[in-house]
């Protein structure tokens, strides 16, 4: 499974949640980085909402925080 994190790069909060995300991923998902300053479509979407983390369909998991029973709902759901 393939989730993707958008974020900023200068954010703290982004960088806990990459580092918590690439933490686990080993063989269970990937994680693609997508670093929304610059693309104003992702910045109007997400705005202050960041780290927002989605699944492969684009369906939000979390934002500001990761929140591991969401993270673990979307992954059974492929299981």
């Amino acid at each position: 499974m393939k989730l993707k994190l958008f974020g900023r790069e200068y954010c703290g909060l982004c960088t806990v949640m990459r580092e918590q995300l690439l933490a686990q991923a080993a063989g269970r998902f990937e994680v693609e980085w997508i670093d929304i300053e610059d693309i104003d479509e992702l910045e109007a979407l997400y705005g202050e909402l960041v780290p927002v983390l989605t699944d492969a369909e684009g369906l939000e998991i979390c934002h500001y925080h990761l929140d591991q029973q969401a993270l673990d709902v979307s992954l059974a759901k492929i299981s």
